[in-house]
């Protein structure tokens, strides 16, 4: 009885093998039509501070290419020579989203929430790119319309979203301020 086990199952593997090497493309196993990784060459990205917002970047990559693709779930975004990357919000930033071809995604960074903070560091320019492999592309604060330098403290960047009105609705533009003491203080 083991004898046979022992057979059975390496022969039911090949077989099933053989069965998905020469099965059409529709037939294939589940999860075979997952797009592939976008290439950086065919990715345009853009950034610019929002309108009324000078502590909110709104960012954008575009899929130029004829497939969809994968990006990093969240843009990894970088401040001038500073250390770390705008935290996603919400956290759990690991994964991918879907690029359809000739698609666009957008997320929104706020640098800093207090402008007048004494902690905030002062950066010329910022860096985005859609995936962390990726080197992205760089932009200098007169470019994002925040003047000569982008104001940086505990930065946060939302997840790559379908529109730039969800991106804002993310990052809480377009809604009154949360107060900041919880139920039960």
């Amino acid at each position: 009885m083991r004898m046979r086990a022992a057979i059975a199952v390496p022969a039911a593997s090949a077989a099933a093998a053989a069965l998905l090497l020469t099965a059409p493309q529709s037939q294939a196993a589940p999860g075979q039509d997952r797009p592939a990784r976008c290439a950086e060459k065919a990715l345009t990205i853009r950034a610019k501070a929002v309108a009324g917002h000078p502590t909110v970047l709104r960012t954008s990559v575009t899929n130029r290419a004829a497939r969809a693709c994968l990006v990093d779930r969240v843009p990894t975004v970088t401040f001038g020579d500073l250390d770390g990357i705008a935290l996603p919000v919400p956290e759990g930033g690991t994964g991918t989203y879907r690029l359809a071809a000739g698609g666009t995604a957008y997320a929104d960074v706020r640098t800093i929430a207090d402008p007048a903070d004494p902690e905030a560091r002062r950066v010329v320019g910022v860096g985005v790119a859609a995936s962390a492999e990726h080197e992205g592309r760089s932009f200098t604060a007169g470019r994002l319309g925040t003047g000569r330098r982008v104001l940086v403290w505990e930065p946060v960047t939302t997840w790559w979203q379908g529109s730039a009105a969800a991106a804002d609705r993310a990052i809480g533009l377009g809604r009154p301020a949360q107060s900041s003491t919880s139920s039960g203080e």
